[in-house]
């Protein structure tokens, strides 16, 4: 639960990481915006590039995708209407996983690490994960767990600018 709290209160005065991303506009709140990485596909970059450089780059880190939700899919199946594109890709370090679950079970609600891949209303793709610095600085790991933990986030925001960039 300290977790938890300290979580949230970090949230408020944290800053994200965003590449071209305006503040936040009507509709979305601030302080969710500050809780996120977001990064948009670069103009040649189609999103189906996108998928396969971030499903590329994951593997050559070792990271593997351990699901893929086609969220927009199934809303469509649901309503037999159009719907924006809305993916979830789901990375895991298995090994680095069970260390974190055994320091705290709370993280437990961290796994698996998330890139989502949305479509805005402009028809730009954007990649969009929760910000982990947030959890690393608030987590009082010890140095080596604080070590994979950075290592899992650097490695999700190299899959996350392959992505963006259309990249291996």
């Amino acid at each position: 639960m300290k977790y938890l709290l300290g979580l949230c209160f970090a949230a408020l005065f944290s800053t994200a990481v965003t590449a071209g991303e305006p503040a936040a506009k009507a509709g979305e709140s601030a302080g969710l915006n500050q809780m996120v990485v977001k990064m948009q596909l670069a103009k040649d970059v189609s999103m189906d590039d996108a998928v396969e450089s971030m499903k590329l780059r994951a593997n050559l880190l070792n990271m593997k995708l351990v699901a893929e939700l086609p969220l927009s899919k199934q809303v469509e199946a649901m309503t037999g209407k159009t719907e924006r594109r809305i993916a979830i890709y789901q990375f895991c370090d298995a090994l680095t996983a069970k260390q974190m679950v055994d320091y705290s079970m709370d993280f437990a609600a961290w796994l698996p690490c998330r890139i989502a891949l949305v479509e805005d209303e402009k028809g730009k793709g954007w990649l969009v994960m929760l910000d982990l610095n947030v959890l690393i600085n608030v987590a009082n790991l010890n140095p080596k767990l604080k070590e994979l933990a950075i290592g899992v986030r650097s490695n999700l925001e190299s899959i996350m600018k392959a992505g963006a960039n259309g990249e291996l």
